[in-house]
């Protein structure tokens, strides 16, 4: 069980640090590659979507079915499924448009003209907002990945890399709205870095208040929201960012690749 809490609390971290790896991209990158970010968001979403549906959804289903019978717990399923949706739809549904983490940013936007005097306050605003909205945003990721992996080490795993790529493009976000309106790579790294803590917090979170309620029924409910988290940021955030980013079919081509992974994964889990 010790175990599982240090492989748990490790995988939220990774994750959601993974926001300082889109700030460095953005510092040490001349261009961006947009293939490849539109192969890996699609990659991401391919995976959590197949994850989502094959593997959390039923084992949700499985845990409440058997606690509570096959009438109330394929309702209490369902619900907690778009339970989880509402959740994450409502977090976004506060954040202002102009700091939504998903407003896509790219390293090219670094070198736009117009700074006076070294200073944009409206820039600096807009990514310390957005970072704020990420650390919002991602609160929810992090219960997901920690409850995933303490569950199921595998499929935690999984989850936390499929988040960790979806973070990257939001470090970005953070950045590069700072760094053009101060010049300071440090402030604008810092603010990046500090967003994605928001996932191991809500490690954090989860276990202190979570764990010690967290019996079959708990977790079968849990699991159900996770999914529909994850399915719902597949669908509103990634497969857009990605068809955004996109030239041709690459995105469809990681989303199948990203299914393909996680299937072969899983069968080779059995």
């Amino acid at each position: 069980m010790t175990e599982n809490l240090l492989l748990a609390f490790g995988l939220t971290l990774f994750a959601g640090l993974a926001t300082g790896i889109g700030s460095l991209l953005a510092f040490f990158t001349s261009h961006t590659n947009t293939k490849f970010l539109s192969v890996t968001l699609g990659f991401s979403a391919g995976v959590m979507i197949y994850v989502s549906m094959v593997e959390i959804f039923v084992k949700a289903k499985v845990a409440l079915v058997d606690s509570l019978g096959v009438v109330q717990g394929n309702w209490l399923t369902v619900g907690g499924f778009f339970g989880g949706m509402v959740l994450i739809a409502a977090i976004d549904k506060f954040i202002p448009k102009q700091s939504n983490p998903h407003e896509l940013k790219t390293v090219e936007d670094m070198n736009q003209p117009g700074i006076i005097d070294g200073k944009k306050p409206d820039l600096l605003k807009m990514g310390t907002f957005t970072a704020l909205a990420i650390g919002i945003h991602n609160f929810p990721e992090g219960i997901a990945t920690f409850t995933s992996a303490l569950q199921d080490p595998a499929l935690g795993i999984a989850i936390a890399v499929a988040i960790a790529i979806h973070n990257i493009p939001e470090g970005i976000a953070v950045s590069v709205p700072v760094y053009f309106a101060t010049g300071d790579k440090k402030k604008a790294f810092k603010l990046s870095f500090l967003s994605g803590l928001s996932e191991p917090i809500g490690a954090l979170v989860a276990y202190l208040f979570l764990m010690p309620f967290l019996n079959d029924i708990m977790f079968g409910i849990i699991f159900a929201a996770v999914a529909g988290i994850m399915v719902f940021i597949s669908l509103d955030e990634l497969l857009p960012a990605a068809k955004r980013y996109d030239e041709t079919h690459l995105s469809i081509y990681g989303l199948i690749a990203g299914m393909a992974v996680m299937a072969l994964s899983l069968l080779l889990f059995i």
